[in-house]
């Protein structure tokens, strides 16, 4: 075929099917358009009905009351700024006086007096104020001080203390109404939920620190043969000067007693579970003290290398170093350098399991104690009794 002629049919051919796709598009393009705005429109119909129904619930939900919004989602939380006005005047200042004995150069004995303060938790209008044991133990002089009332000191009076717990409660004499804060439930406290210490580190009055619940029933020892039991964990900043104060929800309900930090620690405190002390503040006012059973001894615990080291017949229990004179131990015959490692055929490792189980027991209840003397195995009886409050 002539080249020129070739040319021709393949111009031909192009301007076929160059009309051919014009007229397709400019039948399917419009179509194509018409669908994209159909579905544009319904979207925005949609959409439009969709933001109806929301403004509808939404306005239906603003006007739910709190109590009822918290029941429907209990962990719901109120704003923090409402909820710290509502409690924190209820958390007061407490400045101690303690007299103790001091010596100078010359070793001569002379008295002084040592300031101390803490924080207070008011619970009942009739003045009652919970706080730690180790705030008031042993104070001459006790001053309450509310927050913003800087200017007017009430005396407080010890209602009653107990050092196991590290709680005390104290009392004002007041005339006005004075501000009380509502105490929470701790057994229903979980892990996460927000915590807020209320209290007067360093002597700054109604500071507020704000964290989590890091952990429950935690185990704090205070000193040889003394432990806090079932304590609560927090991250929320706790100083000197906080101990006594409120560890509160994010609903405004006290869940805890601050108690306690550990030294060189960052976002580690401690606090009281409010249902224990609710029960102690309770036994303080209607009779002084806590009334709990005693054995009367002073032990340690006997571990592996103990026993390898002075050559004792058991690696596991507690050696008696001193029994107490007059005592349940004493009247049983126990004696230094018995170890105790069965109560009432029940396993004892350590010190702070023979604590545990002396703590569960009632008061004139009997105890069969097995006991290693002189490398023999035997048993003893004691009767507990009431704890003498010295």
């Amino acid at each position: 075929m002539p080249k020129n002629k070739s040319l021709t049919v393949f111009i031909f051919l192009l301007i076929v099917f160059l009309l051919a796709g014009g007229g397709l598009s400019a039948y399917v393009l419009p179509n194509l358009v018409d669908v994209d705005n159909s579905v544009e429109e319904n979207n925005n119909n949609e959409i439009t009905e969709l933001n109806d129904v929301d403004l509808r619930n939404n306005d239906e939900e603003i006007a739910i009351p709190f109590e009822e919004e918290k029941a429907r989602h209990p962990a719901l939380e109120r704003d923090l700024v409402g909820v710290i006005k509502e409690v924190g005047p209820a958390v007061v200042q407490i400045t101690t006086i303690r007299e103790t004995i001091g010596f100078d150069f010359f070793m001569r004995q002379f008295r002084q007096e040592v300031p101390g303060e803490g924080s207070g938790v008011v619970f009942d209008q009739e003045g009652y104020i919970l706080t730690n044991n180790h705030v008031v133990q042993n104070a001459r002089n006790i001053s309450v001080i509310f927050p913003g009332k800087e200017d007017k000191e009430f005396t407080g009076e010890i209602v009653g203390t107990d050092p196991v717990t590290d709680l005390a409660v104290i009392k004002i004499e007041c005339e006005e109404e004075i501000p009380v804060a509502s105490l929470g439930d701790s057994d229903k406290l979980e892990v996460g939920e927000v915590a807020i210490a209320i209290g007067n580190p360093y002597g700054l009055s109604n500071s507020v620190t704000v964290g989590v619940i890091s952990a429950l029933g935690r185990r704090i020892p205070l000193q040889e043969g003394t432990e806090l039991t079932n304590i609560i964990q927090t991250d929320a900043a706790i100083n000197p000067g906080n101990s006594g104060g409120a560890l509160i929800n994010g609903r405004g309900e006290v869940i805890g007693i601050n108690t306690a930090i550990i030294r060189d620690a960052q976002g580690i405190g401690f606090a009281i579970p409010i249902n224990d002390a609710k029960e102690v503040a309770r036994e303080l006012i209607d009779r002084g003290y806590i009334e709990r059973a005693w054995l009367g001894i002073i032990g340690g615990t006997v571990t592996s290398t103990i026993a390898e080291e002075y050559d004792l017949p058991i690696e596991k229990g507690v050696f008696i170093m001193q029994v107490v004179e007059e005592s349940p131990a004493g009247r049983a015959g126990l004696m230094p350098e018995d170890i105790i490692f069965e109560v009432n055929g029940e396993p004892i490792n350590t010190m702070d399991d023979l604590i545990r189980d002396i703590q569960k027991r009632d008061i004139n209840e009997t105890l069969t104690l097995t006991i290693f003397r002189n490398n023999e195995e035997m048993t003893v009886e004691a009767e507990l009794e009431a704890r003498p409050q010295d």
